[in-house]
């Protein structure tokens, strides 16, 4: 009897010992991932203030500002696609963002193909592809890969809109 006991005893022993290594493997995991959440928190904490941000964004914007040219495109005005006859059309202003003034003359002759380009595109817009605020960022999008397309290899920073009437 003292043998069985013996033996009784030393299973459950020998049962306890992976149960006690998963459970040290268990709370080092934790341990390790509460560190690198804790790490991650205290490196993004070290952001700037609110007043000190927004005063660098200020200098940002100024500093953009200062080093950007404006590139004023004439009107457009184009028929759209027509879903039932409907003779919708569209009237756009649009300028473009360049980075200095060389880039402001080196996309100068490449003008038409920018216009040739925007008109293609545009006229096989519907009504309803312009409508709410994706429909326009859509369009900014489309505008913006095709006039760098067809200025290639210089290159506009971004489409700006100064008029959008679509009758």
């Amino acid at each position: 009897m003292a043998a069985e006991a013996e033996v009784d005893d030393g299973a459950p022993a020998k049962k306890g010992i992976p149960k006690l290594f998963i459970i040290i493997g268990a709370a080092a995991i934790v341990v390790l991932l509460a560190g690198a959440g804790l790490y991650v928190f205290l490196s993004s904490s070290s952001a700037p203030s609110d007043a000190e941000a927004g005063q660098a964004a200020e200098a940002s914007a100024a500093a953009t500002a200062g080093h950007t040219f404006i590139f004023n495109l004439p009107p457009m005005i184009v028929n759209l696609n027509n879903e039932a006859d409907s003779g919708a059309f569209m009237k756009l202003t649009v300028a473009l963002e360049v980075a200095n003034e060389e880039m402001m003359v080196e996309i100068q002759p490449r003008m038409a193909k920018v216009v040739d380009a925007f008109q293609v595109y545009l006229r096989e817009l519907r009504r309803s592809d312009l409508e709410g605020s994706a429909g326009v960022y859509r369009l900014k999008e489309e505008l913006l890969r095709r006039v760098n397309v067809a200025i290639y290899p210089s290159r506009v920073e971004s489409i700006l809109f100064k008029e959008i009437l679509v009758q």
